[in-house]
């Protein structure tokens, strides 16, 4: 068995251990140690040590070296903060489902189903053929959604089916644009893989390629986000706990892009469907920036802000990648750089929620002084999201915006800058709001609302906060694992923006040409 099939294989059998382990400190030491066996399995592979895959089913390319990546260092960041988060929820709800001990622990599954969702993100980005493409994102839907129900109560429960029901039908028209990518081969086609189409790209029936090509942009363009079949990201996100919170926004995502990719790579090929395909991402990408200002412009909810702000950056890569030059490259940067910050600032406002109670953003202030670390990250965070220099998110969209103006695609360059500022301008007063102020009194502290974690996430939430010198002034207590994975997730992010590394360079470019694209 080689190490690709190990990094599939192996968080499946742990997970379903984990589903019997009686110990909750076993449990999460177990989440940890697979993270960074899969970290380092996967940094092996990625590099060639592990040997370079060409296969049928399973392959390798400088795709599956930026995403698989970026999926196995937020899973290891995810896990981190969990083994605290985890501490703060308990362990069961006091159900007996089908007599079936580990039902009712929703620990357990939570420890479960992250590595069933791990399994299956490495499956869905280590897949060369269509098909198998397909079946791992469609794991990762089953994986997910009883990650997103955890708190189990009736907002989660509504977030979880609505996630279910939307993203299958959305795979269910993926599954249809594989069929119709199967008509389109003749006899010379030998695999059904990127690499095999193109290699007979002049023989493929064009029509039933461009037929393809939308019932994937809207398929699994469904599962990445994009506007209009968004609706079920900002419920599922803002619901889900913040280390699954993390992961949806900046792995998950990506692994439904990866499938728009795969198909991108076969319409490049051919000249007679490669402006056709370029221009529905473009087209895509600008309704997804447009909505998603428009909704984070007075948005009540912190969580839900962040999460309308993942449908604007999936915007920015749908653009990049239809503009097509260097903006390809820009695009895969801006993959990696919004994975890093948009899991930081989930796992910042688990940190927020836990403390205030509320998901409210009016009833968050003074942050900076109550919980200063948090609070100067969370800044940090919002600087990095909104393509701040020198922060890698503005060298990536700035590339993007350099290439349509070289292209003289001058309503797409208006458009992109006019929805950027649209969503500096919104995020910017939700994080002021969040940040200054004075210091709150703990009799301004909510009692948690109707829907919210008051008992689940927020059940660490001390009402009586720390008092300084006699007063009620509040200052709430902040714990060094729950800050690690985003001070080293937002450092990256800002040493990306300040020096490329050489292979990380490598496989942006080699990503970029796969994609009929120039080097950054």
């Amino acid at each position: 068995m080689n190490t690709a099939w190990i990094l599939i294989i192996f968080p499946v059998i742990t997970g379903i251990s984990s589903l019997f382990i009686d110990s909750e400190r076993l449990r999460k030491n177990l989440l940890v140690c697979v993270a960074f066996l899969h970290l380092f399995l996967s940094i092996r592979l990625c590099s060639g040590a592990a040997g370079e895959l060409d296969g049928v089913w399973i392959g390798m390319d400088h795709l599956t070296r930026i995403f698989l990546t970026v999926v196995s260092l937020l899973f290891t960041g995810s896990a981190i903060y969990s083994m605290i988060y985890l501490d703060k929820h308990p362990q069961a709800d006091g159900s007996d489902l089908a007599n079936w001990q580990f039902l009712s622990n929703r620990n357990a599954i939570f420890a479960a189903c992250m590595q069933f969702f791990l399994a299956a993100m490495s499956l869905s980005v280590l897949s060369m053929h269509f098909g198998l493409q397909w079946i791992g994102v469609e794991a990762t839907t089953l994986a997910s959604t009883p990650l997103i129900y955890y708190h189990r109560n009736r907002r989660s429960l509504e977030a979880a089916w609505k996630y279910l029901i939307i993203c299958s039908v959305g795979i269910a028209l993926a599954l249809m644009g594989v069929f119709f990518l199967a008509m389109t081969t003749t006899s010379h086609v030998q695999q059904f893989t990127p690499a095999g189409l193109v290699l007979f790209a002049g023989y493929l029936k064009l029509g039933w390629l461009k037929v393809a090509f939308i019932f994937f942009l809207v398929g699994y363009g469904t599962k990445m986000g994009l506007a209009p079949m968004h609706t079920w990201l900002p419920d599922a996100h803002s619901e889900a706990p913040s280390p699954v919170s993390a992961m949806l926004s900046g792995a998950l995502l990506n692994c439904a892009f990866l499938g728009i990719l795969r198909i991108y790579q076969v319409c490049v090929a051919i000249p007679a469907t490669a402006q056709f395909a370029s221009e529905l991402l473009v087209i895509a990408g600008l309704v997804s920036m447009g909505l998603s200002g428009i909704f984070i412009l007075r948005q009540p909810d912190y969580k839900r802000m962040l999460a309308y702000s993942s449908v604007e950056h999936v915007g920015i890569l749908a653009t990049g990648i239809g503009l097509g030059g260097s903006a390809v490259a820009g695009a895969m940067l801006h993959a990696i750089c919004h994975s890093l910050v948009k899991s930081s600032l989930f796992l910042l406002s688990g940190n927020i929620l836990s403390a205030y109670a509320t998901k409210k953003v009016e009833k968050i202030k003074g942050l900076l002084k109550t919980m200063p670390f948090t609070g100067w990250l969370w800044l940090a965070g919002f600087l990095a999201i909104t393509g701040t220099p020198p922060f890698g998110t503005f060298v990536s969209e700035f590339a993007i915006l350099r290439s349509a103006l070289m292209t003289r695609s001058w309503v797409t360059a208006v458009l992109y800058l006019f929805f950027l500022l649209l969503v500096f301008i919104g995020m910017l007063t939700i994080f002021m709001q969040m940040t200054l102020g004075k210091r709150p009194d703990k009799n301004d502290l909510p009692e948690g609302e109707e829907g919210c974690h008051a008992h689940s996430e927020a059940t660490t939430h001390d009402k009586k906060g720390k008092t300084a010198h006699g007063s009620s002034l509040v200052e709430f207590s902040e714990d060094l694992l729950q800050l690690i994975t985003p001070i080293v997730f937002l450092s990256l992010a800002l040493c990306l923006g300040c020096y490329l590394p050489g292979f990380v360079r490598a496989a942006i470019n080699g990503a970029a040409m796969l994609l009929g694209g120039k080097v950054l």
